[in-house]
């Protein structure tokens, strides 16, 4: 495959990724860039009706944020200057299609990984959750820490829900092998998925903290995070934050450097339990109950038996 621009020289290309369920991503990425001739090459093995797949994981924000989506997802690329593709030869469109995986500097660090799926319900599961938790809004109460900390944690929980727990248990439990693959964790039997439903509103978080950082909470290996609100999406903010790692006196401490996700309608995050994390302060200006950023968040526990 080969991608030209206009004068036939490298140069900078701003690229308008169109994905699935009308989302749309813009990227910076120089018209030789490896990386741009794979996502050029995902495309055309969709019209050549291939059915290899693979997970993009492109930085953002200095390496601060990533976007992840697998290859199906891909539906289109609009370029700034135009950027012209010529056609594979028949034995190379039958090359499989590889991750790409960006140059990390080099750094003491142990550098956090997630991963992150898109369009994770359908459109009609997430209006009825929706439905559900505005008809459940007197039976929310106020989030606590294990600690009992104060002015650490602030937003509303709804304990039971049990249609939709169920639900999201199992799409986990169906795609648990392929997260392990993805996130390079070596394969465990699952004990138990827990599951809270969350809603922040105006002036909301959570301070840094871990998932299993107690004797009760030991056997979380893996936290999940699924993002649902009312669209248009009436808050700001919310950003999920997971903290780089590092070893000092024989702990993992969190260390300066991070990554950012921002709340994806009706999407979901895996990350390990272990990683540092926090919830940034959410803007509602209503202040609205059905304005809020919703969550159905829990932990993966391993079965030590």
């Amino acid at each position: 495959m080969i991608l030209t621009p206009p004068q036939n020289l490298p140069q900078e290309v701003k690229i308008q990724l169109l994905l699935t369920g009308g989302h749309q991503y813009t990227i910076y990425l120089k018209s030789d860039a490896p990386l741009l001739q794979l996502l050029a090459k995902t495309l055309l093995s969709k019209h050549q009706k291939t059915e290899n797949s693979t997970l993009f994981q492109i930085p953002l924000a200095e390496g601060h944020s990533a976007l992840c989506f697998p290859s199906e997802h891909l539906v289109g690329m609009v370029t700034e200057p135009p950027i012209y593709l010529q056609h594979l030869q028949p034995q190379e469109s039958k090359s499989n299609l590889q991750t790409y995986t960006p140059p990390t500097p080099k750094t003491d660090n142990l550098e956090s990984r997630y991963l992150l799926i898109e369009n994770f319900l359908t459109n009609s599961e997430t209006q009825q959750l929706l439905n559900y938790i505005f008809q459940r809004k007197s039976d929310f109460v106020p989030t606590t820490t294990s600690t009992k900390a104060e002015n650490y944690r602030r937003s509303l929980v709804l304990h039971s829900f049990p249609k939709f727990r169920e639900l999201i248990v199992n799409r986990i439990q169906e795609i648990f092998p392929d997260v392990l693959t993805k996130l390079n964790i070596p394969e465990f039997s699952i004990a138990q998925i827990e599951s809270q439903l969350t809603a922040h509103n105006d002036n909301n978080f959570y301070k840094i903290h871990n998932d299993n950082g107690s004797p009760e909470t030991a056997t979380r290996v893996l936290t999940y995070v699924y993002y649902f609100y009312r669209e248009p999406k009436a808050f700001t903010g919310g950003n999920l934050i997971i903290y780089d790692s590092k070893i000092q006196d024989k702990y993992y401490v969190k260390a300066e450097t991070f990554k950012t996700i921002e709340p994806t309608n009706n999407s979901i995050v895996f990350f390990l339990s272990r990683y540092m994390h926090e919830v940034l302060p959410v803007t509602c200006h209503s202040q609205a109950f059905s304005d809020s950023r919703f969550t159905i968040n829990g932990w993966i526990r391993k079965d030590n038996s």
